[in-house]
């Protein structure tokens, strides 16, 4: 499926995600299945038929991080170069008045790396005197950033991330995402990501969070 033209995301969006923090557990015997629970973090999937992949729904704690903290260093692309070991290249550039983010993602050997164009917006959000913060992302289609040789394009991209607090110093996540990576893909690094990888990445976020003051 082919990424659509920019323009940004509709309101129901943002409001969808933020609430997914209310209702944390998909219900047993339901569509979602617990893939994982490690570290304070659930990591729910869902299989599409269509096309044989998974989406991901992930619920947790960033300890110590406050929302709008955690919020900065995830939005901060440059500083994402420097904690982050798997970005090859990552940087925004406007075409047609709107931000897009290219992104080069590092695959372990002999696989090839993949990249990703896309638009993502962050909005405060009121709920019911709640302030939560919503990222949303997705791919687009940008004539001006054509498919690079030896690089797979990643053209069907989506995720969203709420954020609030936990009550005391730290933070309440919901992530969901999904993504066709497309080209084959061994079954035992997608499930390596997923496992591993996705709690792995909320400890290098955290540790990124506590090390964010120093940098600026």
């Amino acid at each position: 499926m082919e990424a659509p033209a920019l323009r940004g995301f509709p309101e129901e969006q943002f409001r969808a995600a933020c609430r997914e923090l209310d209702q944390p557990a998909p219900a047993a015997g339901g569509p979602w299945q617990l893939l994982v629970e490690s570290m304070g973090v659930r990591i729910y999937r869902l299989y599409d038929e269509q096309s044989g992949l998974y989406e991901y729904k992930i619920f947790g704690g960033l300890v110590d991080c406050s929302p709008k903290l955690c919020v900065d260093v995830y939005m901060d692309l440059d500083f994402r170069k420097q904690w982050d070991q798997y970005v090859k290249e990552l940087h925004e550039k406007t075409y047609d008045g709107e931000k897009v983010i290219y992104w080069e993602v590092k695959y372990p050997f002999p696989l090839s790396n993949r990249d990703y164009v896309y638009i993502r917006e962050c909005r405060e959000m009121d709920v019911a005197g709640r302030k939560v913060w919503v990222v949303l992302a997705r791919s687009v289609s940008v004539p001006q950033c054509p498919e690079k040789p030896g690089i797979i394009r990643v053209k069907n991209y989506k995720q969203s991330l709420a954020i609030e607090s936990d009550g005391k110093t730290g933070s309440k996540v919901y992530m969901y995402y999904f993504d066709n990576p497309g080209g084959m893909i061994p079954s035992w690094l997608v499930n390596w990501a997923a496992k591993s990888g996705v709690p792995a990445f909320l400890k290098d976020m955290q540790k990124a969070c506590h090390n964010y003051s120093k940098s600026t």
